[in-house]
């Protein structure tokens, strides 16, 4: 079954839990802290795998996440860091962002991979917060939370040519009889529900791949018919093989359709009109095939001269090998295409100067009796938190006053005893003494 759009929650590991401990041995009195640090979590990475050709694993499993980092250990021992979790993907896998729609990674080639959900890192065991003024701490750091996300996952099939053209025009029976794939044939329209890859040998010891996509109608990039869900199949291809009905079975003018479809592809995407296409002139062995090649070359020239026409009849194989031989030969001419976007660097770890004193990163508001200040960093702090040790509570409500939290409440009326919120965090603001 093939599947070429899929949506999943992906998170990455949380970190492991820093320690409290201190150094117990015989003969050695008030040894010192020997809490460890808690391991990374595990990142959520993307793996391209040229083995896989649909997205159809993510049908039947849609949450993804990877292992949680260990605890620090006493002795000074830090927790192991979690494995990552490997996930692969086909080739020509877009990841998006579902919540705000940005392409994240467009994933091409055997072997790259992104990044799409990092790990937490591991809290800060009690030997790191030893200082000549408090030389044994009771303090210790939660692990970071993982990110997590949900993703939009959509294949566009990787493929050297690209068969287009009106549904029923023979695009599905050239692509049988050029290649070892068995797509459905069917004497009624969209008989092709989704792309069918074959590989194609040229008979030279040259080969490419071949994709039969879904027929097209008016109106595909605006998502009539299987619009969108066949046009982004099409921004894959080197070469378009531009499939025509010459004997005109369905009363169209082939002219026409060949007007009507690259209209489709330019108002989908510019690119597509700058994408070499060959005209296969097909059903040649029916009657009055031979009038309208006539009239349609004439009036391709006129427009477009340029462009390539192959007379073909796919049931009877007539001008096939000729066809591939100038797919091969116009493929020789085309670089490999620039498919992959710039990726986002989702590997950078964002670090957040917790006890900064100079910088201003939060905003404070009120609901009614409530203060609610907004700052990513502060979230951050109160997760890592361990708010069971009066040391740690010390040195939470030490790190907001040199930020200048305590004061900026006192300027915007916050009076003993009135609750302050950070996240899903709330306390009593308390007025020192």
């Amino acid at each position: 079954m093939f599947l070429d759009k899929a949506k999943i929650y992906v998170k990455g590991g949380d970190g492991g839990d820093g320690l409290v401990a201190f150094r117990r041995e015989k003969y050695v009195p008030e040894g010192g802290p020997a809490g460890g640090d808690g391991g990374n979590g595990g990142d959520v990475i993307f793996r391209v795998d040229e083995g896989l050709r649909t997205l159809i694993d993510f049908r039947y499993q849609k949450h993804f996440k990877a292992a949680r980092g260990e605890k620090g250990r006493n002795k000074s021992q830090h927790g192991a860091g979690a494995d990552d979790m490997i996930v692969k993907v086909p080739p020509g896998t877009v990841v998006i962002d579902d919540d705000t729609q940005e392409i994240l990674a467009d994933l091409t080639r055997h072997g790259q991979q992104v990044i799409v959900a990092r790990g937490g890192r591991g809290g800060r065991g009690n030997t790191r917060f030893a200082t000549p003024n408090n030389p044994a701490p009771e303090i210790a750091e939660n692990g970071e939370e993982g990110e997590e996300r949900w993703l939009v996952m959509e294949l566009k099939v990787m493929a050297d040519v690209g068969l287009v053209g009106f549904p029923s025009v023979g695009k599905s029976t050239l692509l049988s009889v050029v290649s070892a794939a068995q797509p459905k044939i069917g004497a009624y329209h969209f008989t092709t529900l989704t792309p069918n890859l074959g590989v194609v040998d040229v008979g030279d010891g040259r080969s490419f791949v071949m994709a039969d996509l879904p027929g097209l109608i008016e109106g595909a990039h605006q998502g009539v018919g299987l619009g969108h869900e066949f046009l982004r199949h099409v921004e894959r291809t080197r070469v378009i093989i531009h499939v025509i009905d010459m004997a005109g079975t369905e009363g169209r003018d082939p002219f026409d359709d060949w007007l009507k479809i690259n209209e489709e592809l330019k108002l989908y995407s510019a690119k597509l009109e700058e994408r070499p296409q060959i005209v296969a002139a097909n059903k040649m062995d029916m009657p009055e095939a031979e009038a309208n090649l006539a009239e349609f070359s004439r009036r391709l020239a006129e427009t477009h001269p340029e462009t390539r026409i192959v007379p073909i009849s796919a049931v009877t194989k007539s001008g096939v090998q000729e066809l591939l031989y100038k797919a091969a030969d116009l493929l020789a001419t085309i670089p490999e295409m620039p498919l992959v976007e710039d990726l986002v660097d989702l590997s950078e770890r964002k670090v957040y100067k917790l006890e900064a004193k100079d910088e201003e990163d939060y905003v404070i508001r009120r609901e009614n009796e409530t203060f609610v200040i907004d700052s990513p960093s502060i979230e951050k702090l109160i997760k890592r938190t361990n708010f069971s040790t009066q040391e740690s509570v010390t040195r939470f409500a030490r790190i907001l006053r040199k930020k200048g939290i305590d004061q900026a409440l006192r300027e915007r009326g916050a009076q003993d005893g009135q609750t302050v919120r950070i996240g899903d965090f709330e306390f009593e603001f308390v007025e020192r003494e």
